[in-house]
């Protein structure tokens, strides 16, 4: 399964027609991702066919978020969900950088059975194999991550001891620094079956041919 983070509408549209399973669909390039608007998230899911799963992240920075904060997630959900989202990304951390539990679980829970992916807030955490129990226990169906280093290439030992761990209990979607020219070797060392993209290599647009070179090798 390869998914595609895409940062406007015209990137998941190259995205989809360059044959990605599914969108992480977001705002906020410079900052790693935010919600997107909801005109945009509505346009795009007029053009493509495929899952769209919007990302909740108010703004960019560490994962820890105050209660104002934190309702605005909870309004940003209910909103995509009224509208369509086949599934969210998000993902909670306390100040000591452990699974906020409480918000994590809530959340969830108002996705109402819409899958949720744990993101990247993950690769911050103290202990991950601790987290990804926790994680687990909230009820996400995914984890990204690049195995709590800075890209898979040197978080692939972690990304393999996650997909060992988890047995097939969650999905670890690999993500971060995955390009054709890597993830060949990704796969066959992590035994991961789930992998995670923006594919741009130049700019600020998804490469469209990088994206068919990495399916190709799924």
């Amino acid at each position: 399964m390869l998914e595609i983070a895409c940062f406007d509408k015209e990137s998941a549209i190259i995205a989809a027609k360059a044959g990605a399973d599914r969108i992480e669909f977001c705002a906020g390039l410079d900052v790693g991702g935010i919600t997107p608007s909801l005109s945009d998230f509505l346009e795009l899911k007029k053009e493509i066919a495929i899952p769209v799963f919007v990302m909740i992240r108010t703004r960019g920075g560490n994962f820890c978020y105050n209660n104002e904060e934190f309702q605005l997630m909870k309004n940003q959900l209910l909103e995509f969900k009224k509208k369509g989202a086949d599934g969210f990304v998000f993902g909670i951390l306390d100040e000591k950088s452990e699974v906020n539990l409480a918000q994590n679980i809530e959340l969830v829970a108002l996705a109402e059975g819409l899958p949720c992916t744990f993101h990247r807030a993950f690769d911050r955490v103290n202990h991950y194999q601790k987290s990804l129990e926790e994680v687990i226990s909230c009820g996400f169906k995914t984890i990204l991550t690049s195995g709590t280093k800075s890209n898979v290439t040197e978080g692939k030992e972690i990304l393999k001891s996650l997909v060992e761990l988890a047995n097939n209990r969650i999905d670890i979607l690999c993500g971060g620094g995955l390009r054709s020219s890597n993830v060949s070797e990704i796969k066959n060392y992590t035994q991961a079956k789930s992998f995670h993209s923006s594919g741009i290599l130049n700019g600020k647009m998804p490469d469209f041919n990088e994206i068919v070179s990495l399916k190709s090798q799924l």
